[in-house]
């Protein structure tokens, strides 16, 4: 995108994080409806985290009334088989933004990291100098975003680029 004036030209890398909740991919189709100009020759990045794997687990073992809780450690064989598949999760759902992307001409390269949401998405705006980092919005409502927290917040408040959160509209 060339700056008023003739100046140098300013390339914008624009980053839309992606999971498999609906409210990422209608952020990933406001982008390119009301970006695909300003975005220019640049690639769109498109961000998943796939969740970390889990050590140890927690199940609740019935004792009458009472109820103990056992942390468990897992078999290295379940966690391997987790880690495969979230990575196949993670890879159908880039896949399907990507071409996504390119049924509306848009050149796009996808990234994936494995950790805590929040993390990974800040982390990855650093590392790849992202100008512009757009989310969906899922709308958990106040008391669940309480207990659970929000990636978008924790993005709007550490990220080291302006973060843009899409909601849905109702």
């Amino acid at each position: 995108m060339a700056v008023e004036g003739g100046g140098p030209q300013v390339h914008k890398k624009v980053m839309v994080a992606i999971d498999e909740n609906e409210c990422s991919y209608h952020a990933l189709m406001w982008v390119l409806h009301n970006l695909k100009e300003s975005i220019g020759n640049s690639p769109l990045v498109i961000f998943n985290a796939q969740p970390p794997p889990y050590r140890n687990n927690t199940f609740a073992a019935s004792l009458g009334t009472a109820r103990m809780y056992c942390p468990v450690s897992a078999a290295p064989e379940f966690i391997n088989n987790v880690q495969e598949q979230n990575k196949k999760v993670s890879a159908a759902l880039l896949e399907k933004a990507k071409s996504i992307c390119s049924s509306q001409g848009v050149n796009a390269e996808t990234i994936s990291e494995v950790g805590d949401a929040q993390q990974a998405i800040c982390d990855a705006v650093q590392k790849l100098n992202i100008t512009l980092l757009i989310l969906g919005d899922r709308g958990i409502g106040k008391i669940k975003r309480a207990f659970l927290g929000s990636v978008s917040n924790h993005c709007v408040n550490n990220a080291k680029c302006p973060v843009l959160v899409v909601k849905k509209s109702s």
